[in-house]
C-alpha cells in the first residue's frame, strides 16, 4: 500500500499515480521483484477496472508480472472479468475467495485496492503481512489505511533515495 506520510493512502482528488513519482531505480526494482515474486494478485473492483487496461497495453517492465499472474477480483457487482485482461477470476465474496486463493500452492497473494478493500482485508483477519510504502508528501486529508486501532509488529524496514521508506508488519 502507498501512503503519504501524515498517514493517508488517498485521496478524492488526488493526483493519478501519486506515487510513481518517488519510484528511483532501487525502489523500482524491489517493487518489481516483490509483483514478480507473486502467486495471485488480489484486486478490489475499482482497482482492477482501472488497472486492467492499463497493464494490458503497456511496456513497462511491471506489465509482464501483472498480465502473466493470475489475478482474482473482489467484487459484488462485476459477474465476469470485464476487460480481456489473462488469468483474470471474479470471485463475489472476499472472504471465501481469500480462503480459497490461500489453499493453493504457489506465491503470496498481493493485493491492490483503495482503503474500503484494505479495511475489508483487515477486518476479516485475512491480511498476514503488511508492506507499507511512506512517501515523502502529505495530503492533509484522505482516506486512510486502517478502520480503527491496530497492533503491528514490525519486521524490516527499507529506505530509498528518492525518500521512501518501505515498511513491512505482521498483526501484532
Amino acid at each position: 500500500m502507498e501512503m503519504t506520510l501524515d498517514g493517508f493512502v488517498g485521496q478524492p482528488d488526488e493526483e493519478p499515480g501519486w506515487p510513481t513519482h518517488y519510484y528511483d531505480d532501487d525502489f523500482s526494482s524491489s517493487m518489481l521483484e516483490l509483483i514478480s515474486g507473486a502467486g495471485v494478485h488480489a484486486l478490489g473492483r475499482v482497482a482492477y477496472v482501472g488497472m486492467a487496461p492499463y497493464w494490458q497495453s503497456s511496456d513497462d517492465a511491471f506489465a509482464k508480472p501483472m498480465n502473466e499472474i493470475p489475478k482474482a477480483v473482489f467484487s459484488r457487482t462485476l459477474t465476469e472479468a470485464e476487460a480481456d485482461w489473462p488469468e483474470t477470476t471474479v470471485y463475489r465474496d472476499v472472504a471465501s475467495g481469500m480462503a480459497e486463493l490461500k489453499a493453493q500452492d504457489g506465491g503470496p497473494i498481493l493485493t491492490y485496492g483503495g482503503a474500503g478493500f484494505a479495511q475489508e482485508l483487515t477486518r476479516l483477519g485475512l491480511v498476514d503481512e503488511y508492506r507499507i510504502n511512506v512517501h515523502p508528501i502529505a495530503f492533509g486529508t484522505g482516506y486512510r489505511l486502517f478502520g480503527g486501532p491496530m497492533d503491528l509488529e514490525l519486521k524490516d524496514v527499507r529506505r530509498f533515495g528518492a525518500g521512501s521508506i518501505a515498511y513491512t508488519y505482521t498483526s501484532g
